[in-house]
């Protein structure tokens, strides 16, 4: 007998809104996308004594992938040699992107990682300031958003304050003289003054929540890829940052516009394409694989 019709549109409507978090640490990464109403699985992650090497996803599962491999190879403020764990992370996670399918993957790291292809997936690079998602810190981050349907997200950014108000929170700021309490710390990171993760030492508590995304730049991600198919059309930044302009505007702003005039001194020649939807190519921040 086959199952009944309310059965089966209840779990196509909960599979909808399943993604897959990876490398997830505490997850604050997927705790903001819980917020905008997606129901998050968390895959495997060393901070637990697992390994990603030894993972599988189940194909057509889930709706998205989320994930944020190791940074510190390609972060500037690197004092080390590398250690081979960044692209390590990158190809896990391309590799997991591939045996799952899902409709789309968001892959957030520092601004110095490598572009990931996946065949099938048109990809979309774009940077994103925790200040301009409601936060009080200067933190950057980029994500890089793949979708088999090809179309993009449009970022609602907020306008931002002349200065943080805040200090970057930083994984290291558990063994420093003079730092923030945790309440304060956790704050800034967007999750509640009581979160607390008992048992912990104080200076991993530090470091889990200093490694992880602030809450609410997850939410804004989130937010823009639920929305993705109502923005279709909206006319966005030839750069390819996912900000929305009117009018005959073709730069989101002024760093926009340098970012564009950079790349045509790095490769004499080429002239700036015109404003496209998000249902098309980001210029030269998009491609496909």
């Amino acid at each position: 007998m086959s199952p009944p019709t309310c059965l089966l549109t209840f779990f196509s409507h909960f599979m909808k809104n399943l993604i897959l978090s990876l490398f997830p640490g505490i997850d604050l990464l997927g705790r903001g996308f819980e917020s905008a109403g997606y129901d998050v699985v968390r895959g495997p992650d060393l901070l637990w004594g697992q390994d990603i090497c030894d993972y599988h996803a189940p194909a057509g599962a889930f709706e998205g992938i989320i994930g944020g491999p190791p940074c510190q190879d390609f972060s500037r403020a690197r004092r080390s040699a590398p250690s081979g764990d960044g692209d390590r992370g990158l190809v896990e996670f391309t590799r997991v992107v591939t045996e799952a399918r899902p409709d789309w993957f968001v892959l957030e790291n520092v601004p110095g990682v490598p572009d990931v292809g996946v065949a099938g997936y048109r990809v979309q690079r774009l940077n994103l300031n925790a200040r301009e998602c409601g936060c009080e810190q200067n933190r950057l981050r980029t994500f890089q958003f793949g979708s088999i349907d090809g179309i993009g997200i449009v970022i609602r950014r907020r306008e931002r304050r002349p200065r943080a108000v805040t200090p970057c929170c930083m994984a290291s700021e558990g063994n420093r003289a003079g730092r923030r309490t945790w309440k304060e710390f956790v704050s800034a990171q967007g999750l509640p003054p009581d979160f607390d993760l008992p048992g912990w030492s104080l200076a991993m508590k530090y470091r889990a929540v200093g490694n992880g995304v602030p809450l609410p730049m997850g939410r804004v991600v989130a937010i823009a890829i639920q929305h993705r198919r109502v923005t279709a059309h909206q006319r966005v930044c030839v750069c390819g940052c996912g900000r929305p302009v009117e009018g005959n505007a073709i730069h989101g702003g002024a760093g926009c516009r340098k970012r564009m005039e950079r790349r045509r001194r790095v490769t004499p020649g080429v002239t700036l394409p015109r404003p496209v939807t998000p249902a098309a190519s980001h210029g030269a921040c998009c491609k496909s694989s």
